[in-house]
């Protein structure tokens, strides 16, 4: 008879996913994952398969609690022109606010991609396609900032703000002060094209 699971296993997964989010997936070893969720190797493993199997639960649980709710200033119905700046401004507070100790600095996905993505099929294509809805939502912001902008000018705004966006998240990692100047240089960016929409 199969034993019964007696741990909440969306507590699991949020608690390996700071643990990925703050090592990364090269360096957490299954002895993290045991001390961050209190589970033993084969309890981890009866329920996500292999360490790859957690971690890929703890990239969706990224994705829908972190990224999504995120992004929803800039997607959000009826589209707003201001959604780009409030959405900066967010991140700049969320950069100043967080703890030097807190595992969720950074981006999980982009951590990634400077590390074993790189080699890895399937997680390049879930960071692209990360890029891809952060691209898409930073167009929608854009769009309801300037209606009238040709398509051409959305698609390099777009390109623009989302390498700023990247660079805000991976250099929040090293340099907190910085990522936050990256975060205010978007920002001073959406006000010069709204003032001349």
């Amino acid at each position: 008879m199969p034993r019964t699971q007696d741990f909440d296993t969306a507590e699991v997964i949020g608690l390996a996913r700071d643990v990925f989010w703050d090592k990364g997936y090269e360096a957490t070893s299954v002895p993290d994952l045991e001390r961050a969720t209190g589970l033993n190797r084969s309890s981890l493993y009866n329920a996500f398969s292999s360490k790859r199997g957690l971690f890929d639960a703890a990239v969706q649980d990224y994705l829908d609690r972190v990224v999504r709710p995120r992004l929803k200033i800039l997607t959000a119905e009826p589209a707003r022109p201001d959604a780009g700046v409030r959405y900066y401004r967010a991140l700049a507070e969320t950069l100043a606010t967080l703890p030097e100790d807190c595992p969720g600095r950074g981006c999980l996905l982009l951590n990634s991609a400077a590390g074993f993505a790189a080699h890895d099929e399937t997680q390049r294509m879930v960071v692209d396609a990360y890029r891809s809805e952060l691209s898409a939502a930073l167009t929608h912001a854009l769009r309801a900032l300037d209606p009238n902008a040709p398509a051409a000018v959305v698609e390099h705004r777009t390109r623009l703000l989302t390498s700023l966006s990247v660079s805000a998240f991976l250099l929040s990692r090293i340099n907190r002060d910085e990522a936050i100047a990256v975060a205010h240089t978007a920002i001073e960016q959406l006000e010069e094209w709204r003032g001349t929409a």
